[in-house]
């Protein structure tokens, strides 16, 4: 294996930072793409197919990336053998997951033949894809090389955007824009595998890693609840809406969906600190790394939620034209849900990290059956809007659930959940006096408030200031070494 330099968790920040925001900028491309060039009704089709796509992709992980992670932060762990035993899983997961969601899909949806067939067209390449894209980024994600989990996603969201287009400039039917969609992530997943490979040795006869085992029940029914949250509206208001309510809800849905990987990349980078801190038996660290991680997550949904409360129907027209306009007042609400969640991730991964999984699991559970509830009851009630309420409300309760269950609830909440949560509703109040002014103006208050924000809390401030520092430093080195 070759000899492994480990980032800083302010590199590997970066380095995530600037390749989600590419790829989350070419997938957001994608999906204007297709929402211009399919109907409602198709969109909407795709929409749930895709929903399925997604949870039948991380059912083939069941949990076990969190495993991974933990077995490797262990001391004197055979990286070969660990990445040889999740591969060998993650194949016996993927048959299990194409049997019982093509079963599934063919039991819900009998009478819709043109779905199923939609269906085996994006699945079957993109399922494969995701599988093998989890694997390259949860390896390099271990060893804290987080530039490679950029390069794998970066290489999707431009084989997404290029063949989309070419299937737009030469006006393809549906299924094959669907089977496009899908080969767009099988091509990134086998680079993820190439790259892999240069590191360790995959021998599909080597023992297996026993660690992999444990706990694992806990992990695979939580990872499975954590991937069943987020495409819940597509799946369930596919029984109370239309197809075309359904297309106009996943637009407004997508967007902060998108959005939320900004955040997710904080968490990405401190997951495998956390990790190692308590293993180590570094309680007070994984502490204080848990409430920064909190604060950071924080700072990141606040910064995507109020520009897009403020000026949701402006994004619509910029993004998709006049024609979607009825799915700017869901966006305005699910808005509230990047910030939710993106606080949920930091306050789930302290938990898990620190040997809690099980509390986790219950909460995503309790948050699924809620979830379902409240889909069914809004979307019949209030429609798209009613919808949109419920996804908001889910993640408000899962907040609750993970902040209850975690021993040191009342110190987190002191120094982080309330003093956040209370200027994100600060924020989205006082933003509403400038809704009607011009984007400067709305840009410039947000960001006054976050500075103001930043600077209250010294713990931010002198985070800050000592990035700045070292960056600053390392500038007049190589100036004085090129002098």
């Amino acid at each position: 294996m070759k000899k492994l330099q480990k980032h800083t968790i302010g590199k590997n920040i970066f380095h995530l930072f600037y390749s989600t925001a590419l790829s989350s900028g070419l997938n957001a491309a994608a999906l204007i793409i297709l929402a211009n060039y399919l109907q409602s009704y198709y969109y909407g089709m795709f929409s749930v197919a895709l929903a399925f796509a997604m949870i039948m992709g991380y059912l083939t992980d069941a949990g076990l990336n969190s495993i991974v992670l933990r077995e490797g932060s262990k001391k004197d762990v055979d990286l070969s053998i660990l990445i040889s035993s999740y591969l060998k899983v993650r194949i016996i997961l993927l048959a299990v997951s194409f049997l019982c969601g093509f079963a599934i899909i063919h039991f819900t949806n009998a009478w819709n033949k043109e779905f199923i067939l939609t269906s085996y067209f994006l699945i079957i390449p993109m399922v494969l894809g995701l599988t093998l894209q989890s694997i390259g980024t949860i390896f390099f994600q271990m060893i804290e090389r987080m530039h490679y989990c950029g390069l794998i996603r970066i290489i999707a969201s431009v084989c997404l955007v290029v063949t989309l287009s070419a299937g737009l400039i030469f006006n393809l039917n549906h299924l094959i824009i669907c089977t496009l969609y899908g080969f767009s992530y099988l091509a990134a997943g086998a680079f993820g595998i190439y790259k892999v490979r240069q590191y360790v040795q995959i021998r599909m006869k080597s023992s297996f890693h026993k660690g992999l085992l444990r706990n694992i029940g806990s992990f695979s029914l939580g990872g499975l609840l954590f991937v069943i949250l987020p495409h819940l509206g597509p799946l369930i208001i596919e029984k109370t809406l239309t197809l075309s309510e359904v297309g106009i809800f996943a637009v407004a849905y997508r967007i902060p969906q998108a959005l939320q990987q900004i955040p997710f990349i904080i968490a990405g980078a401190y997951y495998p600190v956390l990790f190692r801190a308590y293993n180590n038996n570094q309680l007070e660290e994984h502490l204080h790394k848990n409430i920064t991680l909190i604060k950071l997550m924080a700072l990141a949904g606040i910064t995507i939620t109020v520009p897009l409360y403020a000026k949701s129907d402006a994004v619509i027209r910029l993004l998709f034209g006049e024609m979607w306009i009825d799915a700017s007042f869901p966006l305005k609400i699910l808005s509230l849900m990047v910030t939710l969640q993106a606080i949920n991730i930091a306050l789930a991964d302290g938990l898990t990290t620190k040997g809690l999984q099980s509390y986790r699991t219950a909460i995503q559970a309790i948050a699924i059956i809620t979830g379902i509830l409240l889909y069914i009851q809004f979307s019949k009630s209030y429609g798209i809007a009613g919808a949109a309420c419920a996804g908001a409300a889910i993640e408000g309760i899962a907040l609750l659930g993970f902040w209850i269950c975690n021993p040191n609830r009342w110190i987190i909440a002191k120094k982080a959940l309330f003093p956040y949560l209370l200027f994100c509703a600060i924020c989205i109040c006082s933003i509403k006096l400038f809704t009607d002014s011009h984007y400067i103006i709305v840009f410039l208050f947000h960001f006054l408030l976050l500075v103001l924000v930043i600077f209250i809390d010294k713990e931010m401030k002198n985070m800050i200031l000592d990035v700045m520092s070292r960056v600053l430093n390392k500038w007049r080195v190589k100036e004085t070494q090129g002098g």
